[in-house]
């Protein structure tokens, strides 16, 4: 990411209290929201960020207050978010960042309740009776919400309109361009890769011209990034078992064009 970018989105969160990263698959958003928490707060602290991931059957129970199964009978439980808000609460001083993958997976107003209120920036302080138990409870200024979005799965229902006002969208795209990625290249310093990069880079160009995709389909750069040493087989895996299996469903309707960047992929790899 370059550094205006970096700036923008350290000045949406700032000031808005909420950013969802979207993005295409593989475009580092995942790394992205962990690195900027550690940038903002100026140092490594895990024990001031949290992670987790929303799917179809996470709950406000989960996420903030509710009975659950303890023995033979039911206890009242605090969900992760309500203590990450306690523990945020007690050390105003310092910032805390809670991530959230897969934002859109989730029924948003179920498991935020009457917290899609306190979440907003104009709201955080304010206290308001919980649904479970007779407290008052608020959200605290030092913390900071960042969800992560996949813009490439189709099977989701557009985000939940409440809560897509609380929130400012960033849009991640694939950062082949980006210095970064230049400098990994020159480091990894392999023939193969280098092609397979720039025909990455030409496929983008054909799915962000489609109209049935757009930018929000492309291949992210991530997929070639490892920490490890590149070889030719690594290579073939991420074309053979990621990229490809991606354009069979974006063009489960146009095979020829399928097959047509599946031999432009794997001809590479032939000398």
């Amino acid at each position: 990411m370059g550094e205006q970018d970096f700036n923008t989105l350290s000045h949406l969160i700032r000031t808005k209290k909420n950013v969802i990263l979207q993005g295409a698959p593989g475009v580092g958003k995942t790394f992205c929201a962990r690195r900027l928490a550690q940038a903002m707060m100026g140092e490594k602290d895990e024990s001031r960020i949290a992670l987790i991931q929303f799917h179809q059957n996470y709950s406000y129970e989960d996420f903030v207050m509710g009975y659950k199964p303890s023995g033979e009978t039911f206890e009242l439980q605090k969900g992760i978010f309500y203590k990450f808000c306690m523990l945020a609460t007690n050390h105003p001083e310092k910032e805390y960042f809670f991530i959230i993958d897969e934002i859109n997976r989730g029924n948003l107003s179920k498991i935020f309740g009457e917290l899609l209120m306190l979440i907003e920036k104009d709201y955080r302080g304010e206290k308001l009776t919980l649904a479970y138990k007779d407290e008052k409870f608020s959200v605290p200024e030092n913390l900071y919400l960042i969800g992560m979005m996949n813009t490439a799965d189709r099977s989701l229902a557009l985000i939940d309109y409440a809560l897509r006002r609380r929130f400012s969208f960033f849009e991640m795209s694939p950062g082949f361009n980006s210095e970064g990625f230049k400098t990994y290249l020159k480091e990894k310093n392999n023939t193969r890769l280098d092609e397979l990069v720039e025909l990455v880079k030409e496929l983008n160009r054909q799915i962000a011209a489609d109209d049935s995709l757009g930018r929000g389909f492309e291949i992210g750069h991530s997929y070639l990034c490892t920490k490890g040493t590149i070889t030719d087989e690594w290579l073939k895996e991420i074309v053979n078992y990621d990229i490809l299996p991606m354009l069979r469903e974006y063009w489960f309707d146009n095979r020829p064009e399928v097959d047509r960047w599946s031999n432009k992929l794997n001809d590479i790899f032939h000398d």
